[in-house]
């Protein structure tokens, strides 16, 4: 199986490379630190799984799933990240990958993700299970935003920048850009001035 890392963080990719690296079966095609640079491997070689984070720089790991979808329809996707927010997971699933696995997860769930998914599988961390169930359950009292998004829209509309927002609420700018392709994505805006009109709308400023 020939597989394709994406993930911003050298350290991750080295230990996942290692990790892989014992196993006869699977042979590491290549890896990039952003979505551009796996579009253009992706583009001119053939891959089996292509294991990807979701908060990329530049263009974000839901983006790259979508082009590589188009590129390569048959590609099998594996999300590798932090994020176990009900709506967000819930959402990549529904963009067709087969298989979300936690950065906090053990190796061996990798592994087990990555052999259910040649067995044409779809696989979920085990800590999410509980996750996306309790989400599907609470739908309709679930809020649309996070606590958290919700301030960052408050200081958007504040007309902060990422580096402020970032110093305010003692967070990096990377988290704060991904809590802005968030607030994007589920208001379905395209813009600073459609997300303020959602948040006064809503009554979320």
């Amino acid at each position: 199986m020939n597989i394709y890392l994406v993930d911003d963080h050298a350290i991750l990719l080295d230990g996942i490379s290692q990790l892989l690296s014992d196993d006869p079966d699977i042979h590491i095609s290549g890896r990039a630190a952003s979505a551009e640079a796996a579009l253009t491997f992706l583009e001119n070689h053939t891959v089996d799984l292509l294991i990807t984070d979701y908060s990329l720089p530049g263009i974000d790991g839901m983006e790259l799933i979508r082009l590589v979808k188009k590129i390569m329809p048959s590609i099998k996707i594996i999300v590798l990240s932090m994020h176990d927010e009900a709506v967000l997971v819930n959402s990549i699933l529904k963009s067709g990958v087969h298989g979300y696995v936690l950065k906090k997860d053990s190796h061996n769930e990798l592994l087990s993700a990555i052999k259910a998914v040649q067995n044409n599988q779809i696989y979920i961390s085990q800590d999410l299970q509980s996750v996306i169930v309790s989400g599907l359950n609470e739908t309709a009292k679930q809020p649309l935003l996070t606590n958290r998004e919700r301030e960052i829209l408050v200081l958007i509309a504040q007309e902060y920048t990422n580096k402020q927002i970032a110093s305010k609420l003692l967070i990096s700018e990377r988290t704060v850009e991904t809590h802005r392709k968030n607030l994007f994505r589920k208001t379905g805006v395209s813009s600073v001035v459609g997300l303020v009109n959602y948040g006064y709308k809503h009554q979320l400023i």
